[in-house]
């Protein structure tokens, strides 16, 4: 029997979910954090650095789903200094970096969609 499978749900803190896809979608889901997660991948980034990656995320939607991806401890914040500006670095956490085989595999299917069907361009 599949693991996810031997009860009716699964339950982690207040939160219950029909089985273990739902979980792990519940935290990297979306049209963003998995993207953030993967220019995590490699190192620790400033939020100006990801602003600059992700040129097409809004300056709201992006800091919002940082604060989610720390809730749910797939990144640490780390602030450095008192009074302004201050300098603020973004990591992936321990666990975090458990979903570098999956940010992998959606990179190199992603890859074989552009050579199949797109292109790539500067």
């Amino acid at each position: 029997m599949k693991n996810e499978c031997i009860g009716n749900y699964i339950k982690i803190g207040d939160k219950k979910y029909p089985c273990s896809v739902s979980l792990a979608m519940d935290l990297v889901g979306g049209k963003w954090k998995t993207v953030i997660l993967y220019h995590l991948k490699d190192g620790e980034k400033r939020y100006s650095e990801l602003r600059k990656e992700l040129y097409s995320v809004t300056e709201m939607t992006l800091s919002l789903q940082l604060k989610q991806l720390e809730k749910d401890g797939l990144v640490s914040r780390q602030v450095f200094g008192i009074k302004p500006p201050v300098k603020v670095v973004y990591a992936l956490t321990d666990f975090g970096k458990t979903c570098i085989p999956v940010l992998e595999a959606i990179t190199a299917w992603g890859n074989q969609i552009v050579e199949k069907k797109g292109e790539y361009m500067e």
